[in-house]
């Protein structure tokens, strides 16, 4: 059974879905982030600018930055309630209407009178946005805080500009654990740039659509279309006969992760191939798989569920 990922018509388009622009606390213009990212080689991105007040809730319009092969998505990163530990949620919404309606989300701080995470998460969904839980190891996320987001499409597993600035950047422990307790949910790997300091192009999706389209990429997030990388490709994961075989650029380890401590890695040189025996995954009902090259860059597919 070939995960559909990789079994859906179409071509795989690389995007980032986490960026901010000075419409809120990013130092560049929304056009030159465009720039920069398509001058990098992507082929879409979402900037997602904070939706607070203290920046007139936006949802940063960036339709005339497309062209024949460079597309956007709009949406933003929106902020509404306390998590457990007081602070304040952080979502990401790609596919927004640019008439969201506000949250009453004055600034940074948890205020009386919002609507909660999983509130605001749920009016994000319902408006056709794909939504994700940002950067859980930076926000300080708990499980009973990331079990409440039953909105959530995914959850972000690595975020590039929390690793880069305070080496909080993985998402893995809560997005395991949900999916331990069958929330199906799928793993980005984002920016999160900002522009300030080397926060960008370090994590990225790859989407399989049949066009590079807005709304042919949005349909294909939320049917988890895709996987994440840092630089390793993966083309194809597959569970054949009690194995799990995976088909990538080359690689030097690749793991296949289960519930609880499951896991198995296969090593060697320029691996572009491998075949991993199921038996230690008896009593998982969902696998994953990470590839890392050998500059430590790492690919990490969607779960497949047994």
């Amino acid at each position: 059974m070939l995960h559909p990922a990789f079994a859906t018509p179409g071509e795989f388009y690389r995007g980032n879905l986490h960026t901010h622009s000075n419409r809120s606390d990013g130092v560049l213009d929304p056009s030159e982030v465009c720039r920069r990212y398509k001058a990098e080689g992507y082929d879409f991105i979402a900037l997602t600018d904070h939706f607070v007040g203290l920046y007139d809730y936006p949802v940063t319009d960036t339709a005339e930055f497309r062209d024949e092969v460079f597309t956007t998505l709009l949406g933003a990163e929106v902020h509404s309630g306390a998590m457990e530990n007081g602070e304040l949620w952080h979502l990401v919404a790609v596919g927004l209407p640019t008439d969201f309606a506000p949250s009453h989300s004055p600034g940074f701080h948890p205020v009386d009178g919002q609507e909660s995470g999983p509130e605001l998460a749920q009016r994000a969904r319902n408006a056709g946005a794909f939504v994700a839980v940002a950067h859980p190891h930076w926000s300080g996320l708990t499980l009973a805080d990331a079990r409440s987001i039953e909105a959530a499409h995914a959850v972000e597993i690595y975020n590039h500009g929390c690793a880069v600035e305070c080496d909080r950047g993985e998402g893995f422990h809560v997005a395991d654990l949900l999916l331990s307790e069958h929330r199906d949910l799928t793993l980005i790997a984002t920016d999160d740039a900002h522009f300030a300091s080397p926060d960008h192009f370090g994590g990225w999706v790859m989407v399989k659509a049949e066009a590079n389209e807005p709304g042919l990429l949005l349909e294909a997030l939320k049917a988890g279309h895709f996987y994440s990388s840092q630089g390793p490709e993966l083309k194809a994961v597959a569970l054949n006969n009690g194995y799990i075989d995976v088909a990538c650029s080359a690689v030097s380890t690749v793991i296949v992760q289960g519930h609880g401590s499951a896991a198995l890695s296969q090593h060697g040189e320029s691996l572009t191939q491998a075949r991993i025996p199921l038996e230690r995954f008896s009593n998982s009902p969902w696998l994953r798989v990470t590839v890392i090259d050998r500059a430590g860059k790492r690919a990490w597919s969607n779960p497949v569920w047994r």
